[in-house]
């Protein structure tokens, strides 16, 4: 059984934790298997309305396990271009399932962010950190480049500028700075993150499921539309989301003067 990332449900909310806590949470190619295979069942199931990823023990995750590159050290450098290919291939498929995965998907950091941790933070939709958490691109420290989609998300997250800087220097920074650039949407103090992170993903699930998932997806298409392209997106998801249920809660309930009860599936 591969416990190397673990699936709990809340009602509505899965929560993805990274459990390899002796290794820091380092990416190994179980958990890759697993990061996979998870998040396709979690796309697919309709019941799921939010999904957290979190980090087992003291840190996120430090990236990736870099026992299972030494091992392959002795390899002549073909066959090691192409084992590696390979690797980074199944990582992304995971990388690209929480991109277009209908659900907003929270990244919930303390500790090490790095290498790979950093790219997964980066690839959710929202991030919420301790105060304590520190972050690094780290892959020039072993002569790699990014993975992970890095170096697509951090251009659109901090600016090209920003986005050299961080994979260039790999320089370490701490949570307020990662805040101020807009790697982050909050900080808060280590012993209340898992709160506020329950918190923030009830407050996604108890959304109207459509206009959450809508609205992820225009957003993450917007930067490669023009504006026309946009607008009318826009209009579409507007009016399908005014034909739904839960648009006559929320306008009920605004009249009402009351908090709304969506509950309608997307």
């Amino acid at each position: 059984m591969n416990t190397t990332l673990l699936l709990a449900r809340d009602g509505p909310v899965a929560t993805l934790t990274l459990n390899r806590p002796d290794s820091l949470n380092a990416l190994d190619l179980a958990m890759v298997d697993a990061l996979v295979a998870h998040t396709a069942a979690i796309a697919a199931d309709p019941a799921v309305r939010c999904v957290v990823i979190s980090g087992a023990g003291r840190h996120f995750m430090a990236g990736g396990d870099i026992r299972t590159f030494a091992a392959e050290l002795g390899s002549p450098p073909a066959a090691r271009q192409l084992k590696f290919a390979s690797l980074v291939s199944r990582v992304h498929a995971a990388i690209e399932q929480l991109q277009r995965m209908p659900q907003p998907v929270i990244a919930s950091v303390h500790g090490a962010v790095a290498g790979f941790g950093l790219s997964l933070m980066c690839a959710c939709d929202l991030a919420i950190a301790a105060d304590s958490a520190y972050f690094t691109s780290a892959y020039r420290h072993i002569g790699l480049t990014p993975d992970g989609g890095a170096t697509w998300t951090l251009p659109r997250l901090v600016g090209v500028k920003k986005a050299m800087e961080i994979v260039l220097l790999g320089e370490r920074f701490g949570a307020e700075d990662a805040l101020r650039i807009g790697l982050l949407n909050r900080v808060v103090a280590e012993a209340g993150l898992a709160a506020a992170t329950a918190a923030m993903a009830q407050a996604i699930a108890a959304g109207p499921a459509l206009a959450m998932t809508n609205g992820k997806r225009l957003i993450n298409q917007s930067l490669a539309n023009s504006l026309s392209t946009q607008l009318a997106a826009e209009a579409t998801s507007f009016a399908a989301c005014a034909a739904r249920a839960d648009f006559d809660e929320g306008i009920r309930a605004f009249l009402d003067k009351r908090a709304p009860r969506f509950g309608e599936p997307r």
